[in-house]
């Protein structure tokens, strides 16, 4: 089976540091779901693959979140709220436009460190 995409959701963390709203990550989470679920992103039988998520506990992030991590392009969301997901799912997953004014970071999945692409919000920029 082919998977196009995977999300990772800093949703429901232990330790409010991202996130000091738990209200938020859920209602995001329960969207995200319930949108692969219902737009058929996680049907076997999708051309382009199925997109996987995965609520994490913490990303290591540490800010701005909730926060979705987009892989293979390992590109990081923060401020995720429910219509942020639905938008982050059709422009991005489903289109491949990433969304750069809502990126806090961006890994390679080539490398262990993150990449010298610079997203708005990024520290140093």
């Amino acid at each position: 089976m082919r998977v196009s995409h995977h999300l990772l959701l800093c949703a429901t963390p232990s330790k409010a540091l991202c996130c000091p709203d738990p209200s938020i990550g859920t209602a995001s989470w329960e969207t995200l779901k319930r949108l692969v679920r219902d737009w058929g992103l996680d049907d076997p039988a999708r051309p382009n693959g199925i997109v996987l998520r995965n609520k994490a506990d913490c990303l290591r992030i540490c800010a701005d979140g909730p926060v979705l991590l987009v892989w293979p392009e390992g590109c990081v969301y923060g401020g995720v709220s429910p219509e942020r997901v639905e938008t982050i799912l059709r422009q991005h997953v489903i289109e491949g436009r990433p969304i750069e004014a809502w990126m806090i970071k961006r890994y390679s999945l080539n490398k262990a460190q993150p990449s010298s692409v610079h997203c708005p919000g990024e520290a140093g920029g």
